[in-house]
């Protein structure tokens, strides 16, 4: 039997191109029909790892970060918000909106990684964060998070309160930065090549089918 092509992807909850990024991956596979072939891990990244935990105006954050004028930044609303409905997926920015600290949320992927339910508690997150306004530091959010996709949520939320489940986070953000990854999405195929930012389907497909073909050579 083949070995599956292991996908790792390094991302954040409220980074918006990784939401786009997935979703294209996500339709190449599918297009592809190959979803029983491909293993899927997210990886922890925090955009902002010194975020307090009132966090952000997202508007203020983008400005200070990066400098965009307020212009800037609608042009790169609109164009986030057109790509997300393209894939099905709903960015709902308000001017309220707030970045925040996303380092529980990590903590609890890992646990969901456990019972095979990552990428679904991924896109719960982000759908909370992006497409229903929700503070995805708050534990009562994260809580209604692991409830929706099945998991126990008193035993998750214990894991915030763990040392050891926090330190795993830490190691896994520090050993990807030292590979050298410093933006995301960046989405690492059998821990060999990689692809950075939310590349069009076409591309992924492009990618994955030469991956496929080694894998079958091997």
């Amino acid at each position: 039997m083949t070995q599956k092509l292991k996908i790792d992807i390094v991302s954040d909850v409220v980074c918006p191109w990784c939401t786009i990024g997935y979703k294209r991956l996500e339709k190449a596979i599918i297009e592809l029909g190959i979803q029983d072939k491909v293993d899927i891990e997210w990886q922890p990244f925090e955009l902002n790892p010194n975020m307090p935990a009132e966090g952000q105006n997202v508007n203020e954050h983008i400005t200070e970060k990066y400098g965009s004028t307020t212009e800037q930044q609608n042009e790169s609303k609109q164009m986030m918000t057109e790509a997300g409905a393209e894939l099905g997926f709903k960015f709902d920015y308000f001017d309220e909106m707030r970045m925040v600290n996303t380092f529980d949320a990590h903590v609890l992927l890992e646990y969901a990684k456990i019972f095979n339910k990552q990428t679904e508690l991924k896109m719960r997150l982000t759908a909370s964060f992006f497409g229903e306004r929700k503070d995805v530091s708050k534990r009562d959010v994260l809580k209604q998070a692991l409830l929706e996709v099945g998991l126990n949520a008193e035993e998750g939320l214990a894991k915030l309160d763990i040392e050891s489940a926090r330190s795993e986070v830490r190691a896994k953000q520090d050993y990807w930065k030292n590979l050298g990854v410093n933006s995301v999405p960046t989405i690492v195929f059998n821990r060999k090549s990689a692809v950075t930012g939310a590349q069009p389907v076409d591309t992924f497909k492009q990618v994955l089918t030469e991956l496929m073909k080694e894998q079958s050579s091997l």
